[in-house]
Order: structure tokens, then sequence, then C-alpha cells
């Protein structure tokens, strides 16, 4: 990752995410591991760095944000125009409404929730995009046990039907369904994470019960 990355870091530690719970510790370790998950996969620096930074606006899982939209410009000065591109793409994601676009051929229907406007971005976004979605549901999957286990298999199911947007490298990882690790004491004492999973049963997401008992966080 580029030499800015300590700035950035520094930057996110900063904004509270060392403090903020997230599956497997804080966020600020979960942004860390995402962008490990993403080098190991062999991204390019832009999405990696976009892995360190992907819930600086919030998600549609994570509603804490560590800065505000009419922040952008400074996000931009720190990880670069193409990576806060992605950061926004991710952020914006109305997960319900993208994730079953990603397994058609073709242009994505891309809804952002911030606006309420949907666009077709660049293949190569949406590839991006996919990719770190793969990272970051991976991450929560390993340190959440409750939700592996509710949501493990339909996610497998997304990814392999988006296979083709996705490299060799996270593929492989999630041809077989990621279970939890073995020991993982890293969550005690720690309040519950406001982090659910969206956009994989509509059914569920209308009457609430997708929600995993969230109540500021949204799947």
């Amino acid at each position: 990752m580029r030499a800015e990355s300590d700035r950035i870091t520094e930057f996110l530690l900063g904004r509270g995410a060392g403090q903020l719970p997230h599956p497997g510790g804080t966020l600020y370790e979960h942004l860390v591991r995402v962008a490990a998950l993403l080098a190991g996969w062999g991204a390019g620096e832009d999405l990696q760095v976009a892995g360190l930074c992907h819930a600086c606006y919030g998600t549609d899982g994570y509603d804490q944000a560590l800065l505000g939209l009419d922040e952008r410009p400074v996000l931009t000065a720190l990880a670069g125009v193409r990576a806060e591109s992605l950061v926004y793409l991710y952020g914006s994601c109305d997960r319900a409404a993208v994730y079953p676009a990603l397994g058609q051929d073709g242009p994505v229907p891309f809804r952002d929730r911030f606006t309420g406007r949907t666009h077709r971005p660049p293949e190569r976004d949406i590839r991006a995009f996919t990719e770190l979605t793969a990272a970051n549901e991976l991450d929560v999957m390993r340190h959440n046990a409750a939700l592996a286990a509710r949501h493990g298999a339909a996610l497998r199911q997304l990814f392999a039907g988006a296979r083709p947007r996705l490299t060799d490298a996270a593929w492989q990882v999630w041809s077989d369904l990621p279970g939890t690790d073995p020991v993982d004491n890293s969550g005690q004492g720690r309040p519950v994470p406001p982090v659910a999973i969206s956009g994989l049963d509509p059914a569920a997401e209308a009457d609430g019960s997708g929600r995993d008992g969230c109540v500021s966080g949204r799947p």
C-alpha cells in the first residue's frame, strides 16, 4: 500500500475508528483486515486504500460514519481521487437494490442510498465494488458466528452468482463456505456491534427480520 497509508491510519484513529465496536474488535481493526485481504488477493493500491477507508461514510450495514458527505474533499486529499470514489460507491450502495444485479450480465443499475438516484457505474468500478464486498463480508463472517450461521450460505450464493466479477483469489476463499475463527475472544466484554447483513432477502428486509436485532445499524 502507498506511503500515505500511515497518514490515513492516523486520520481514521483520530476520527474514532479505534473506539467503535465491530465484529472482531473495533472498526479500525476491521478496516485493516479488509485492506489486508484485498492486498492478499492481488488488488491494486487504490482498491487496498478503499478497503482501508470503506466505512468512512457509513454503509448500508454500518451507520457509524467517520466523515460527513460534505467532507469528501478531505478523504480525496488523503486517499486519492480513485480510492475515494470507490469508498463513496461502496458506502452509497443500496444493497437490496444492487446485490441482485451483480449476478447479471451487462451494466449494473446502482441505487445510491444517499441520493435515491440510480446510475450505471463502469464495469471496472463494479468489479472493484464486488471484490471489496467479498472482503468485507468475509471478515465479518470470520468474526461473528451468529451472522455466519444465519447469512453465510446466502452470501456464498451471492458471490457464486457474481463470480465473473471476482478475482480467482477472492472466489477461492468463498467457494468453501466460510466459518468463524476457531477461537475468537476479541469481542468479549464489548457492546454488541451495530452491524447486520442486507440485500439478501427482500422479504426479510420488508418486515425487519433481516436486521439481526440491530438498532443503530442496517444490514
